[in-house]
């Protein structure tokens, strides 16, 4: 885990710098890049994408844009396409716009050129669906997620339309119920992207959360936890993250 809140001494590094697999937050750092290209004229939000029947994800996966068109082949405006990936975190949606955009390197290249460090991405949704090692190859350095997640909030690299949209689709996303937000005050913004593996052989690979929390005087606490191969249950991974979210919540507000 790592945290960030300017202007105070905030300390929550746990293996800030590690590798764990990061699963759906990649989904993130895509959007960002999708919306830079935006900026660059390459892409309009308005532009229609096709959904390929190649970009399905057999025989199951979680996405409501397969799930409402089960034969692909349609044209879907890359404004829903970021909101299905970056909220919803509809895997078929993010696996579609990776092609669009370049794949997995031009991603990371990008990333990486706004100084941001430990974000290394290789595959989309279809491998992680068909292998599950792959995930691992997928990773993100809870201190590189906070670097990001401060890069949003205090120098965007995006316009600030493009920024407020993407953080928008971050706040209003339903994944996490029980994350980050469960033990927060009533009303506390946060604007979050979670990740979350399969389990196998009761092992539970990955179980993360990362985001901006808005404290009550309107500064915003950057903190990421991944939770790595854990054998305990679903339930307690998520009560861990709550916890140390609060934990650390109570703490920047006491920080200067």
């Amino acid at each position: 885990m790592a945290c960030s809140l300017p202007g105070s001494s905030l300390n929550c590094d746990l293996e800030a710098h590690s590798n764990p697999p990061m699963q759906s937050i990649f989904k993130l750092p895509l959007a960002v890049y999708a919306l830079h290209l935006v900026e660059q004229g390459k892409f309009s939000l308005d532009k229609a994408i096709r959904f390929l029947p190649s970009d399905r994800i057999l025989p199951e996966t979680y996405s409501p844009l397969q799930d409402n068109y089960p034969n692909g082949d349609v044209d879907v405006p890359l404004r829903e396409l970021l909101r299905l990936a970056a909220s919803l975190s509809d895997n078929a949606a993010a696996d579609t716009v990776l092609r669009v955009t370049g794949g997995p390197a031009e991603v990371g290249a990008y990333i990486q050129s706004l100084g941001v460090r430990g974000f290394h991405l290789e595959d989309g949704e279809h491998m992680l669906h068909r292998d599950a090692s792959a995930q691992y190859r997928n990773w993100f350095a809870p201190a590189g997620a906070v670097q990001l997640l401060r890069r949003l909030s205090d120098n965007s690299p995006l316009m600030a339309e493009h920024t407020q949209l993407l953080l928008g689709w971050m706040k209003d996303s339903p994944t996490g119920a029980h994350r980050m937000k469960a033990e927060l005050p009533a009303g506390t913004i946060v604007m979050h992207k979670t990740g979350t593996s399969g389990v196998q052989d009761g092992v539970a690979s990955a179980t993360n959360d990362m985001g901006l929390i808005t404290l009550p005087d309107g500064r915003q606490l950057a903190l990421a936890v991944f939770v790595t191969d854990s054998r305990a249950d679903e339930k307690t991974r998520e009560a861990v993250i709550a916890r140390i979210a609060k934990a650390a919540y109570s703490a920047a507000i006491q920080a200067h």
